[in-house]
């Protein structure tokens, strides 16, 4: 029997589809796709919403005349609902660095930032790997890791979705909120080149060994690595450990095989169009 690999796309599919709005998300599941990882950050007025910049980016980001955002806008916490609403996502700002990295994706003018509970409701069937928005060396970006986690399982457990949710951050003081208050919410645990080097910040004083280590002794079971810097032997001590692999972000079909070939147990990809028919 072939060993199951999970395929999430990342922010719906983003080199594909405007990234994290209900238009992306759709389309992705058009594709065949039923898993995806998305981002969350809470406005002023309590609305928990996907976005993945925890301050407007203007690579993405319209006013409702159409004009580009000029410059990094105000952080999602310090406006409300509303005015988030009255913004357009669904096109990528011409001659931007995204536009450049994402030459395929289709405009849906219009798009919306949209709450998590209408992602949730739209493809009730899905797999959801939420990331909870943090900077531990900004607090001031966002409501509290704690705040931002309850906020998320309030969510969770209006749509009753627990059973299809993964959480996970690079702020691991978001998992170990969660995991006392809703043990049988899944926990991944997020890392990069920067957040390990700095391990001290991001992972709230945890040291271990290796990063596999430090991800098992919090309790796993999923460790979602930055591909570029995993290797093999990484992927072999991880599951050695009990924990699942899911890097992120493969969008390259050689990179792809490679990983799949050391045993990964999924990818995260903008592509995973290209990851479905490897």
């Amino acid at each position: 029997m072939a060993r199951r690999l999970d395929i999430l796309g990342h922010r719906g599919a983003r080199a594909l589809f405007p990234e994290n709005t209900l238009e992306g998300f759709l389309a992705a599941a058009a594709l065949g796709l039923t898993a995806f990882e998305l981002d969350v950050c809470l406005t002023a007025d309590g609305v928990l919403v996907v976005t993945h910049d925890m301050a407007l980016n203007p690579d993405i980001v319209r006013d409702a005349s159409g004009n580009w955002l000029q410059g990094c806008g105000p952080t999602v916490h310090s406006m409300t609902y509303a005015d988030l609403r009255r913004l357009d996502v669904g096109r990528l700002r011409p001659g931007s660095q995204t536009a450049a990295a994402f030459p395929d994706q289709q405009p849906h003018d219009f798009a919306r930032i949209p709450t998590l509970a209408a992602v949730l409701a739209a493809i009730p069937n899905a797999q959801f790997t939420i990331e909870v928005k943090t900077h531990p060396a900004h607090p001031e970006w966002t409501p509290s890791a704690g705040a931002l986690a309850d906020a998320t399982l309030a969510v969770i457990d209006h749509a009753g979705a627990a059973e299809r949710i993964t959480v996970e951050a690079f702020d691991w003081r978001v998992q170990r909120h969660i995991r006392p208050r809703r043990p049988h919410i899944r926990l991944a645990w997020l890392t990069s080149a920067e957040t390990v080097r700095d391990a001290a910040l991001w992972w709230d004083g945890a040291t271990a060994a290796s990063v596999p280590a430090a991800v098992a002794a919090e309790g796993g079971p999923v460790w979602t690595p930055g591909f570029e810097t995993l290797t093999e032997a990484d992927v072999q001590e991880a599951h050695a450990l009990g924990l699942s692999v899911l890097p992120w972000t493969v969008n390259q079909p050689a990179d792809m095989r490679r990983l799949i070939a050391w045993g990964v147990d999924g990818l995260i990809s903008d592509r995973p169009d290209l990851a479905l028919i490897l």
